[in-house]
């Protein structure tokens, strides 16, 4: 599925490529960020306090919550009140305020050229849209571009001016390289000791399996949040007969007899694969939505406000 993903699509140039980027963050987009961003505080205010919190039990400033005492837990945090009332051991949970550290990750490997480059056009502006939320929300905002390695990243930045900072660097960003993202994202837990949010914008056609890399980000005790960048073309290619085959990122190539069969199976393929990824995401708890690149960006991001999971 991956060779045959990376061969039927057709590569554009970088020329093309950053032709496309001079209007990627036009007025038009700047103005639809204002707007999404005061959608969020609106959502976020209806599911919890207006301040971003990481709850801590120890000598916190605020009281937050309860949960039940394990082996090994400090007794000075027990709850003797609620003990003699329903003889139960709870450990009594504190607040203290603490900005949130969100990562965006953008897959910028050759497979995120492919089409007319769509795919990597749309990651980098639903990346810079939830940026501007972010930082409207004064978050700690960085951005890591990865294939099978961090190719670059722009250092963490808050407040909402910052904005053009992260256009810059997305314009900057080409598809290049194989995907490999446990290597690209194993680097990167280690470059970054803060944990946060880990927003990752990919097409996920890993060959060493997409599952490997959203693991790395939850064994180091990050919480990824998936954004699946699809191109629906890529379920129907319009291939028939005998065509040479060439993978995007290997250079490999191959001779294939394309008949309605085969293009039945690879559909079939296609699909099982996107049920594959969600399966995973969904038994994992990790909060996923698939980003189709014909759907306007506002509409997806206002799409991750109602899956929860973004605004905390």
């Amino acid at each position: 599925l991956m060779g045959f993903l990376d061969t039927v699509l057709g590569r554009k140039g970088p020329t093309a490529a950053k032709a496309d980027s001079d209007d990627l963050f036009d007025d038009d987009f700047q103005r639809k960020l204002d707007y999404l961003a005061l959608v969020s505080k609106r959502v976020f205010a209806g599911r919890m306090r207006a301040e971003r919190r990481t709850k801590k039990s120890g000598s916190g400033v605020e009281f937050a919550d309860h949960r039940d005492y394990q082996p090994g837990d400090d007794f000075r945090y027990l709850d003797w009140n609620v003990y003699q009332r329903f003889d139960r051991l709870l450990l009594r949970l504190y607040e203290e305020e603490e900005d949130l550290a969100i990562y965006f990750i953008v897959d910028a490997s050759s497979s995120m050229g492919f089409g007319d480059g769509k795919k990597l056009r749309y990651a980098k502006r639903v990346a810079a849209a939830l940026a501007y939320v972010g930082l409207a929300n004064l978050d700690r905002v960085s951005i890591v571009s990865t294939t099978d390695r961090v190719l670059d990243r722009m250092p963490a930045t808050r407040g909402k001016a910052r904005i053009f900072k992260v256009f810059r660097f997305l314009k900057e960003l080409e598809p290049e390289g194989q995907t490999n993202l446990e290597e690209a994202l194993k680097k990167f837990v280690a470059q970054n000791k803060r944990r946060g949010l880990v927003v990752l914008a990919s097409d996920l056609y890993d060959p060493q399996g997409f599952e490997r890399g959203i693991n790395v980000l939850r064994y180091n005790k990050f919480d990824p949040f998936v954004v699946h960048i699809v191109d629906p073309a890529e379920g129907k290619p319009n291939l028939a007969g005998d065509v040479l085959l060439y993978d995007c990122e290997t250079g490999d190539e191959r001779e294939v007899t394309v008949t309605a069969k085969v293009l039945e199976r690879f559909e079939t393929a296609y699909k099982k694969y996107l049920d594959d990824i969600h399966h995973f995401c969904t038994s994992k708890q990790v909060p996923y939505i698939q980003a189709d690149v014909d759907v306007p960006f506002d509409e997806l991001i206002l799409r991750v406000f109602r899956r929860g999971g973004f605004l905390r």
